[in-house]
């Protein structure tokens, strides 16, 4: 493993130790009992969504390839944040646990929500350019 593999290995791992800590107390904060709409994992992984969309533009649009922040941001924090694992186990503690349709609206609504919220980030991280653009245009 190169020098810069290593550092971008160490960035990732910084990154997901901060995201599950992240995810970790926003479940903290929003429990899900037994049989229930798991609102917490939902809340997770549609802002997760949200910031992607927008983090990924900004990266991917503004910043110059080689920069950390992607792995940092993108696969660290954000991939230890959103959590597709416990997607799956609270729909199929759902579907288990006889509420079935409850388990259906979860997969629809957090894969609807999902796509809406990565739409809306990429057009906030957009808009933001064309701010900054337009901002910079003005001051010459």
């Amino acid at each position: 493993m190169s020098g810069r593999e290593l550092t971008i290995a160490l960035i990732v791992g910084i990154g997901g130790i901060i995201g599950a800590l992240g995810r970790y107390l926003v479940l903290l904060a929003i429990p899900t009992r037994g049989g229930r709409f798991p609102w917490g994992t939902f809340i997770i992984n549609v802002s997760g969504s949200i910031l992607l969309g927008f983090i990924l533009v900004l990266i991917l649009e503004q910043f110059q390839r080689g920069n950390l922040a992607r792995p940092l941001l993108g696969t660290g924090i954000l991939g230890g944040y959103t959590t597709f694992s416990t997607f799956t186990v609270d729909s199929a503690l759902l579907v288990h646990g006889g509420r079935p349709m409850v388990a259906l609206v979860y997969i629809a609504a957090t894969l609807i929500c999902g796509l809406f919220a990565m739409m809306l980030g990429i057009l906030a991280g957009r808009l933001l350019l064309k701010i900054e653009a337009y901002l910079q245009e003005e001051r010459q």
